[in-house]
Protein backbone atom coordinates (compact mmCIF):
# COMPACT_ATOMS: atom_id res chain seq x y z
CA UNK A 1 0.00 0.00 0.00
CA UNK A 2 2.82 2.43 0.88
CA UNK A 3 4.56 1.80 -2.44
CA UNK A 4 1.42 2.59 -4.46
CA UNK A 5 0.95 5.84 -2.52
CA UNK A 6 4.57 6.90 -3.19
CA UNK A 7 4.20 6.15 -6.90
CA UNK A 8 0.96 8.14 -7.05
CA UNK A 9 2.53 11.13 -5.28
CA UNK A 10 5.57 11.05 -7.61
CA UNK A 11 3.31 10.81 -10.66
CA UNK A 12 1.32 13.81 -9.45
CA UNK A 13 4.54 15.76 -8.84
CA UNK A 14 5.82 15.00 -12.35
CA UNK A 15 2.48 16.05 -13.82
CA UNK A 16 2.52 19.31 -11.82
CA UNK A 17 6.05 20.16 -13.05
CA UNK A 18 5.01 19.42 -16.65
CA UNK A 19 2.01 21.76 -16.28
CA UNK A 20 4.26 24.54 -14.92
CA UNK A 21 6.58 24.17 -17.94
CA UNK A 22 3.59 24.24 -20.29
CA UNK A 23 2.26 27.39 -18.60
CA UNK A 24 5.63 29.19 -19.03
CA UNK A 25 5.92 28.03 -22.64
CA UNK A 26 2.48 29.35 -23.58
CA UNK A 27 3.09 32.70 -21.87
CA UNK A 28 6.62 33.33 -23.19
CA UNK A 29 6.60 31.79 -26.69
CA UNK A 30 5.38 33.90 -29.56
CA UNK A 31 3.30 31.21 -31.24
CA UNK A 32 0.20 33.24 -32.00
CA UNK A 33 -0.50 34.92 -35.31
CA UNK A 34 -0.07 38.69 -35.42
CA UNK A 35 -3.32 40.56 -35.94
CA UNK A 36 -2.93 43.61 -38.13
CA UNK A 37 -3.39 44.95 -41.61
CA UNK A 38 -3.01 42.69 -44.64
CA UNK A 39 -0.35 42.98 -47.35
CA UNK A 40 0.47 40.59 -50.21
CA UNK A 41 3.82 39.68 -51.78
CA UNK A 42 4.44 37.59 -54.92
CA UNK A 43 7.41 35.23 -55.30
CA UNK A 44 8.56 32.77 -57.98
CA UNK A 45 9.40 30.25 -55.23
CA UNK A 46 8.92 30.33 -51.47
CA UNK A 47 11.02 27.33 -50.39
CA UNK A 48 8.57 25.78 -47.93
CA UNK A 49 7.36 28.95 -46.22
CA UNK A 50 4.27 28.10 -44.17
CA UNK A 51 1.25 29.77 -42.66
CA UNK A 52 2.18 31.24 -39.28
CA UNK A 53 5.82 31.92 -40.21
CA UNK A 54 7.30 35.18 -38.94
CA UNK A 55 7.59 38.43 -40.86
CA UNK A 56 10.66 40.33 -39.61
CA UNK A 57 12.46 43.61 -40.02
CA UNK A 58 16.03 43.68 -38.65
CA UNK A 59 15.35 40.42 -36.82
CA UNK A 60 12.30 41.80 -34.99
CA UNK A 61 8.99 40.02 -35.56
CA UNK A 62 6.47 42.54 -36.91
CA UNK A 63 3.92 40.18 -38.42
CA UNK A 64 3.09 36.69 -39.59
CA UNK A 65 2.22 34.80 -42.75
CA UNK A 66 -1.57 34.50 -43.06
CA UNK A 67 -1.65 32.22 -46.08
CA UNK A 68 0.16 31.11 -49.19
CA UNK A 69 -1.43 30.43 -52.55
CA UNK A 70 -0.84 30.18 -56.25
CA UNK A 71 -1.73 32.84 -58.81
CA UNK A 72 -3.66 30.86 -61.43
CA UNK A 73 -2.54 33.15 -64.29
CA UNK A 74 1.18 33.60 -63.62
CA UNK A 75 1.75 30.49 -61.46
CA UNK A 76 3.67 32.60 -58.96
CA UNK A 77 3.35 32.06 -55.21
CA UNK A 78 1.27 34.72 -53.45
CA UNK A 79 2.05 35.19 -49.75
CA UNK A 80 -0.49 37.09 -47.65
CA UNK A 81 1.02 38.82 -44.62
CA UNK A 82 -0.47 40.32 -41.49
CA UNK A 83 1.55 43.32 -40.24
CA UNK A 84 1.26 45.00 -36.83
CA UNK A 85 -0.85 48.17 -37.12
CA UNK A 86 1.93 50.25 -35.53
CA UNK A 87 4.35 49.42 -38.39
CA UNK A 88 3.98 51.40 -41.61
CA UNK A 89 5.81 49.90 -44.60
CA UNK A 90 7.26 52.30 -47.21
CA UNK A 91 6.13 51.65 -50.80
CA UNK A 92 9.66 50.65 -51.84
CA UNK A 93 9.97 47.90 -49.21
CA UNK A 94 11.62 44.70 -50.46
CA UNK A 95 10.37 41.27 -49.26
CA UNK A 96 12.53 38.17 -49.32
CA UNK A 97 12.29 34.62 -48.01
CA UNK A 98 15.04 33.84 -45.52
CA UNK A 99 16.03 30.80 -43.49
CA UNK A 100 16.88 30.59 -39.80
CA UNK A 101 19.78 28.28 -40.62
CA UNK A 102 20.47 25.02 -42.40
CA UNK A 103 17.65 23.19 -40.65
CA UNK A 104 15.68 26.18 -39.36
CA UNK A 105 12.32 27.37 -40.54
CA UNK A 106 11.66 29.97 -43.20
CA UNK A 107 10.43 33.51 -42.59
CA UNK A 108 9.72 36.65 -44.59
CA UNK A 109 12.39 39.32 -44.18
CA UNK A 110 11.42 42.86 -45.07
CA UNK A 111 13.91 45.56 -46.01
CA UNK A 112 12.10 48.90 -45.72
CA UNK A 113 12.85 51.52 -48.33
CA UNK A 114 13.06 55.28 -47.95
CA UNK A 115 9.81 56.28 -49.65
CA UNK A 116 7.60 58.78 -47.84
CA UNK A 117 4.52 56.95 -49.14
CA UNK A 118 3.31 53.82 -47.36
CA UNK A 119 1.68 50.57 -48.49
CA UNK A 120 -2.03 50.76 -47.75
CA UNK A 121 -3.90 47.91 -46.00
CA UNK A 122 -4.81 45.35 -48.63
CA UNK A 123 -1.94 46.53 -50.84
CA UNK A 124 1.04 44.63 -52.18
CA UNK A 125 4.79 44.74 -51.79
CA UNK A 126 6.11 45.56 -55.27
CA UNK A 127 9.67 44.19 -55.09
CA UNK A 128 10.49 40.69 -53.89
CA UNK A 129 13.51 38.40 -53.93
CA UNK A 130 12.92 34.68 -54.33
CA UNK A 131 14.13 32.04 -51.90
CA UNK A 132 17.57 30.65 -52.67
CA UNK A 133 18.06 27.10 -51.50
CA UNK A 134 21.40 25.73 -50.35
CA UNK A 135 21.72 23.96 -53.71
CA UNK A 136 21.19 27.26 -55.56
CA UNK A 137 23.86 28.97 -53.46
CA UNK A 138 26.39 26.16 -53.92
CA UNK A 139 25.74 26.23 -57.68
CA UNK A 140 26.42 29.98 -57.78
CA UNK A 141 29.67 29.53 -55.86
CA UNK A 142 30.83 26.77 -58.22
CA UNK A 143 29.90 28.89 -61.24
CA UNK A 144 31.81 31.89 -59.88
CA UNK A 145 34.83 29.73 -59.05
CA UNK A 146 34.97 28.15 -62.51
CA UNK A 147 33.95 31.10 -64.68
CA UNK A 148 36.61 33.03 -66.52
CA UNK A 149 38.90 30.03 -66.91
CA UNK A 150 39.55 28.86 -70.43
CA UNK A 151 41.99 26.41 -71.90
CA UNK A 152 44.79 29.02 -72.04
CA UNK A 153 44.68 29.51 -68.25
CA UNK A 154 45.68 25.93 -67.38
CA UNK A 155 49.29 25.43 -66.22
CA UNK A 156 51.50 23.47 -68.60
Amino acid sequence: MGRNLAETVMGGLVLAVALVFLYFFINTAQVSAVEGYKVAATFAKIGGLQKGSDVRISGITIGSVDSTGLNSETYDAVVNLSIKPSIKLPKDTVAMIASEGMIGGKYVRLRPGSSKEFIKPGGAIGKTEDFKSLEDQVGEIIFLATSGKDEGDKPK
